[in-house]
């Protein structure tokens, strides 16, 4: 057990925010397992979605620090799914059974091409307000898997585990890196073969993202410059797809700096965030409050305004 499992931040976390399980599929076995906090009254969350490696609570820092803030965040993680079809219909469900209007996505990885796909498959009903995509990419040919995506399904688990394990740095860092890659070791040890395998499939099968789709999502680019598995050309070529999108940049912080560089990452959440404050599309309940509020005053001085013009 590595030092997050251990820590009273992620204990608390488990203790205070339950795991919520929910199929939304005809097959029973496909169960999405959520942690949803913050007021129920918001109806366009922060979604988090993991990376292949990666099981919802990896989100757990920012569903503790920005909850506390009054953002509603969900962190999702999906069932095995073996195309973007039957990824965008399972999303699209859960969205339904929530009760939600929009969501604004944070994909990490793997969970970002996966939210661009969605946003792109639901352009002209449109699920997605924005998007924040961290260490993430457009194009699944990078990873110059694509002959071996099909055959992923009969390879054994521990064979499609050292596989993810190679993006992994073996180079000595410091603490808050290693430790996050010791959590994310830990969370990759407990996916089973099938959702493992279905997960580097998605990642991994030839599909591309069609930016065009995406012009009325807001996009913020996070990006990490020290040692991570996304080559300068990746990030160029996503660059070159969004050149109207924010970029947010960390010096460091490896594959996962939503665990390594949480108090950063949560900043930049916030900033991209606060572009909905006052609008439905707020994922804090203190915008929607300010913005009745202000409704309410601006009715009950109509008459004194329209008196003094007479």
């Amino acid at each position: 057990m590595g030092d997050i499992t251990r820590s009273q931040e992620y204990q608390s976390f488990r203790s205070s925010v339950p795991c919520k399980k929910i199929v939304v599929d005809d097959d029973d076995t496909k169960e999405w397992k959520i942690y949803d906090a913050g007021p129920r009254s918001v109806k366009c969350p922060l979604l988090c979605i993991p990376p292949a490696s990666g099981t919802a609570d990896i989100f757990f820092k920012q569903i503790m620090a920005l909850s506390a803030l009054g953002y509603r965040v969900v962190a999702a993680e999906p069932p095995v799914y073996w195309n973007l079809n039957g990824w965008n219909e399972g999303l699209r469900k859960l969205l339904d059974y929530l009760r939600l209007d929009r969501v604004h996505i944070f994909g990490a990885s793997l969970g970002g091409f996966l939210g661009q796909k969605f946003a792109e498959a639901t352009c002209k009903s449109p699920w997605v307000a924005s998007i924040i995509m961290c260490n993430s990419f457009t194009d699944t040919s990078v990873f110059e898997q694509m002959d071996s995506a099909p055959v992923f399904w009969m390879m054994p688990a521990l064979v499609l585990k050292k596989m993810v394990m190679g993006n992994f740095s073996q180079a000595v860092l410091e603490s808050e890196i290693a430790n996050s890659i010791d959590f994310m070791v830990e969370k990759l040890d407990s996916l089973t073969q099938n959702q493992l395998a279905s997960r580097l499939t998605l990642n991994c099968m030839s599909s591309y993202v069609e930016p065009q789709k995406l012009k009325d999502v807001v996009i913020t680019i996070l990006d990490v410059f020290d040692d991570s598995a996304l080559t300068e050309n990746v990030r160029e070529e996503t660059y070159k797809c969004y050149p109207e999108a924010k970029r947010a940049h960390l010096k460091s912080g490896g594959n996962f700096p939503y665990l390594s560089r949480s108090a950063e990452v949560n900043l930049h959440l916030q900033i991209h965030l606060r572009q909905f404050a006052g609008t439905r599309l707020s994922a804090n309940e203190s915008d929607h409050t300010k913005s009745s509020s202000k409704d309410m005053a601006g009715t009950s001085a109509q008459p004194s305004t329209d008196s003094a013009e007479d």
